[in-house]
C-alpha cells in the first residue's frame, strides 16, 4: 500500500479564516449617533440644513482616518464622503465614492455607493448617495424658498495628531510661503457652498457641535480611560527603565511598545519626553543628548485609541532620587497641584475651584523651604499669577480632553458631569531653564470628579520606589 506523503494532507495555511476589519465602529451605537444628530437638527432648527465634509485619502501609506467632526455625527470611516443633516426632515444623507476594486484588492474592503443598503443597515443613516450628487443636491436647496441658512464647520477639521489650535498654526505657516496660495480644505467647502447657494446665508455648525463633544457618555469616557492607562502604563515603564545615559528615543521606544502591544493605533501627539534643561521649551520633542545624574525628565505621550486620547504628564529624577533642590521645588509645586485637584467640584466655576485652592494652600505656604531666595520669589510669582487667574470669570482649569488632545468646549463654565479635562500648572525659573509641570486626566462623574490618572503616582516617595524597579531596557 502507497502511503499518503504529510505534504498532500497539509496546506499553505492550515487556518481558513480570513481577517475582516470591522466596517463600522463596534464602540458606538448607531442609536448613540442618530441621538448626536437629533441634537443637532433641534439645535439648527427648521429649513435649515447642516453640511459636514469628510476627511480625504491621505497621501502616501497612511491608514485612512476620519476627521473627529463627521466621525463624531456618523461613525462611517469612507474617504471624500459628506454628510447633509436635514433639519426640517430630521433625516440624513450620506455621500460616498464608488468602490475601488483595485483598492480593495490591496487593502481591504471600505464602504461605498454600491453598499447603500449596508450603510444604512450599520449607520443608520436614511439616504445614501453618489458623491457626484452633491453639488445638484446643493444647489437645487439654495433655490428652496423657504430654506433659511446652511450649517458647517468653519474651522479647520480634526484628525489624527492635529486639534484646532495646530491646524490654524499650520495654515498660518502656509500663508508665509509666498508659492502657496491654498487654503485650508475648510475653506474650498465654505467656497463652492457660497457660489452653489449664494443666496443662503452661511451659519458655523462649530459651537453647536463643540458643546455636543464636551459633555461625554458612557462609551466615550470608556475609550478615554483605555488609553489613559496605556499612556500610565507607558509613563511607569518608562521611569523603572531611566537610568543615567538614557535618551529620550529609548523611552519613546518603550512607550510605543506599550501602546502597540495593546491595541493602541496611534499616538495622539508627537513624544513631548524632556531631558534636564530641554523641558523649559514645554512642547520641545527633540532631545538627542543622553541624560545625566541630577536631570529631571519630563514625559508626556498620549495614545490614541478608536479615536479618543488622553493627556498626561509626569516627572522624574534621572538617577532615581530627587535631589535637595528638586525636592524643595517639586513639594512646592505639588503642594499647589494637590489644592487644585481637590478642589474640583460640580457646579463650580474654574474661577472658584482657583479661589478655594489659594484659600487651602496659603495655609501651607509658610511652611514650605526654600534653599534659595530667587527660588522662592519665583514660587510667590507663580502663585500670584493664579491669584489674577482667580479674578477672571472666564479663566478655565486647563483643557478639555477627548476625540483631540486639547479637545473643543467651553472650559470656564461650571463643571458639570460628563466633562473630561486636565489640569498642568507650569511653574518656572527662567535664569535656571527649570520647569515644573505634571498633568493629570479627570473625569466628573455623576458623584464627583474622578482623577483617574491617581494610580500612576506623582508623590516623590513612590516614585522613587517605581524607579528602584527593573525596567525593560534593563532587561535587554
Amino acid at each position: 500500500m502507497i502511503g499518503v506523503s504529510s505534504a498532500a494532507q497539509s496546506t499553505w495555511n492550515e487556518s481558513t479564516e480570513v481577517e475582516e476589519r470591522p466596517l463600522f465602529t463596534e464602540r458606538f451605537t448607531k442609536q448613540e449617533f442618530a441621538e448626536r444628530r437629533a441634537k443637532v437638527y433641534e439645535a439648527i432648527g427648521n429649513r435649515r440644513v447642516a453640511l459636514i465634509q469628510g476627511a480625504p485619502m491621505p497621501m502616501g501609506f497612511e491608514a485612512f482616518r476620519q476627521n473627529n467632526e463627521f466621525y463624531y455625527l456618523s461613525g462611517v470611516e469612507s474617504p471624500f464622503a459628506y454628510l447633509l443633516l436635514d433639519g426640517t426632515s430630521k433625516e440624513t444623507t450620506i455621500y460616498v465614492q464608488d468602490r475601488n476594486e483595485r483598492r480593495e484588492y490591496n487593502e481591504g474592503k471600505m464602504l461605498s455607493y454600491q453598499d447603500e443598503e449596508l450603510i444604512k443597515s450599520l449607520s443608520g443613516l436614511e439616504h445614501v448617495k453618489h458623491v457626484d450628487e452633491l453639488r445638484e443636491d446643493i444647489a437645487a436647496l439654495g433655490i428652496e424658498s423657504d430654506l433659511r441658512s446652511f450649517y458647517t464647520p468653519m474651522s479647520a477639521y480634526e484628525n489624527l495628531k492635529v486639534t484646532r489650535s495646530m491646524a490654524r498654526r499650520t495654515l498660518a505657516d502656509r500663508e508665509l510661503d509666498p508659492m502657496d496660495d491654498r487654503p485650508g480644505r475648510h475653506f474650498e467647502f465654505m467656497a463652492h457652498l457660497e457660489e452653489l447657494a449664494p443666496f443662503v446665508e452661511l451659519q458655523n455648525l462649530d459651537p453647536i457641535i463643540d458643546e455636543m463633544r464636551k459633555i461625554k457618555s458612557d462609551a466615550e469616557i470608556e475609550l478615554i480611560e483605555w488609553s489613559t492607562h496605556r499612556q500610565g502604563e507607558a509613563i511607569l515603564e518608562a521611569m523603572r527603565s531611566t537610568t543615567p545615559g538614557i535618551t529620550a528615543s529609548e523611552l519613546e521606544a518603550t512607550s510605543r511598545y506599550i501602546f502597540w502591544k495593546n491595541g493602541i493605533e496611534e499616538e495622539a501627539y508627537y513624544a513631548l519626553i524632556h531631558v534636564g534643561p530641554d523641558a523649559f521649551m514645554n512642547h520641545y520633542h527633540n532631545s538627542e543628548r543622553p541624560a545625566r545624574p541630577g536631570d529631571m525628565i519630563l514625559m508626556d505621550y498620549g495614545p490614541v485609541y478608536e479615536y479618543y486620547t488622553s493627556d498626561m504628564a509626569r516627572m522624574w529624577p534621572v538617577n532615581g532620587i530627587f535631589n535637595p533642590v528638586q525636592r524643595e521645588l517639586y513639594t512646592f509645586y505639588l503642594e499647589l497641584y494637590e489644592a487644585i485637584l481637590t478642589n474640583i467640584e460640580i457646579g463650580l466655576t474654574p474661577q472658584q475651584v482657583y479661589q478655594n485652592a489659594l484659600s487651602d494652600f496659603d495655609k501651607i505656604f509658610p511652611s514650605l523651604e526654600f534653599t534659595h531666595k530667587h527660588h522662592r520669589e519665583a514660587a510667590i510669582a507663580f502663585v500670584d499669577s493664579y491669584r489674577e487667574r482667580a479674578k477672571n470669570p472666564r479663566t478655565g482649569l486647563g483643557h478639555g480632553v477627548g476625540m483631540a488632545v486639547h479637545d473643543v468646549g467651553d472650559y470656564s463654565k461650571p463643571i458639570e458631569p460628563g466633562m473630561v479635562f486636565v489640569i498642568e500648572p507650569q511653574f518656572r525659573i527662567p535664569e535656571e531653564r527649570v520647569y515644573v509641570r505634571l498633568e493629570d486626566m479627570i473625569i466628573i462623574r455623576e458623584d464627583g470628579p474622578d482623577v483617574i490618572s491617581d494610580r500612576y503616582p506623582r508623590d516623590m516617595a513612590s516614585i522613587e520606589a517605581i524607579m528602584r524597579e527593573e525596567g525593560m531596557l534593563q532587561r535587554d
